[in-house]
């Protein structure tokens, strides 16, 4: 179905959008960048030419690949020069009426074999698949960002989709140097599913003052082995991605206890304060400020780590159970989409599900609460 003559249109020149479009370029395809705005464009071009040199200078690239990726993207004010794409990737707004009007108006532009596909972190592929005649021919293919660094891409068809397109766009963008997992349409699909425990129970923890934010993240690097921390990670997302995420998966699952968002996260969004971004989220980054020093408790850290950990696979579990993905895709999506140190289950296996079990089940016979509910599919293992 796709070759390296394949030409791909991808739509919205925004961070995200200019990403892709590079890995696509880098791959050697002719790429079309469309964004109605071009101011947008502009910066996009700038970007990629700075982007290009820091590539060059640390000899990650050759000249000849920085002057073929560069010719390889043509940026375009018009949505109908996306009408010779074999495949189409949206990266907009996440804003279900906007891209179903963009999908709706894209079909009648591109050949009837064109492969429409959208970005979504959240939002139901099948709802956005709704607004063209031809559904089946939609699905997701969400990237991570950085998504010209992070390896992995979830690929997720809708209810409608063709069923051997999950695994011909899987083949397509395997080409591309990415790691690719295929997961159901429900909502956060694979990663921004079973990472809600990580950010919500340190929230939690926080609010009940168990520990401290700095005692927190330090906890689940020196115990976890975790890159970040779960404040130190919200502050560098950005709370008006990070909460606005939690927010639509616990909407999405009917308001489901278990992805209840945080009033303290909420404030911080109301107030403006949305992280490194602004200045000032979890922690203050503005000049002279010093983030506080946790307190290296030992039993303390482990309590914390242990209550985290255990949420994470009891989502994972959750996850399997319900046969939203693979084992194999779930620990694959966790480690190379968000940088855990090891996949959830592989860990649930190390520890022990019992030992898991037990935690989750204190947790709830404490609380009384539908959020510590013990997955099923835990008991089972």
């Amino acid at each position: 179905m796709f070759s390296k003559n394949s030409v791909i249109g991808v739509i919205g020149s925004g961070a995200m959008g200019a990403g892709i479009a590079q890995v696509a370029a880098t791959a050697g395809h002719t790429v079309f960048v469309y964004d109605n705005n071009s101011k947008s464009l502009e910066k996009a071009q700038a970007n990629l030419k700075s982007s290009l040199v820091k590539l060059l200078e640390k000899q990650k690239i050759s000249a000849e690949q920085s002057q073929s990726i560069s010719k390889n993207i043509n940026f375009v004010s018009d949505l109908t020069s996306l009408g010779r794409c074999h495949l189409v990737i949206e990266a907009i707004i996440e804003n279900l009426e906007v891209k179903q009007k963009v999908f709706s108006d894209l079909e009648k532009i591109v050949s009837a074999d064109c492969i429409l596909s959208s970005n979504t972190s959240s939002l139901s592929i099948t709802s956005i698949a709704a607004a063209c005649t031809k559904p089946e021919r939609v699905l997701g293919v969400h990237f991570f960002n950085p998504a010209t660094i992070m390896p992995l891409v979830e690929i997720i068809p809708g209810i409608a989709t063709q069923s051997n397109l999950s695994t011909e766009v899987k083949k397509l963008i395997d080409t591309w140097g990415k790691v690719t997992v295929i997961a159901k349409d429900t909502p956060g699909f694979i990663v921004n599913r079973v990472a809600r425990p990580f950010y919500s129970e340190a929230l939690r923890i926080y609010e009940e003052g168990i520990a401290d934010m700095p005692t927190i993240d330090w906890a689940m690097k020196e115990f976890g082995g975790f890159k970040m921390g779960p404040f130190e990670l919200m502050d560098l997302i950005g709370h008006d991605v990070n909460y606005v995420v939690t927010e639509t998966v616990w909407k999405q699952f009917y308001f489901d206890p278990r992805f209840k968002p945080s009033l303290s996260q909420k404030r911080l969004l109301e107030a403006g304060f949305l992280g490194r971004k602004s200045g000032r989220g979890f922690y203050n980054y503005s000049e002279g400020a010093t983030i506080p020093e946790p307190k290296k408790d030992e039993a303390l850290g482990k309590l914390v780590f242990n209550r985290i950990l255990a949420m994470l696979i009891n989502e994972a579990a959750e996850t399997l159970y319900y046969q939203i993905a693979s084992k194999e895709d779930i620990d694959l999506a966790m480690t190379k989409g968000v940088n855990y140190p090891k996949g959830l289950l592989k860990w649930a296996d190390e520890i022990g599900p019992k030992t898991v079990l037990k935690t989750i089940q204190d947790l709830y016979d404490l609380y009384q609460e539908d959020r510590y509910r013990p997955s099923v599919g835990l008991k089972r293992m």
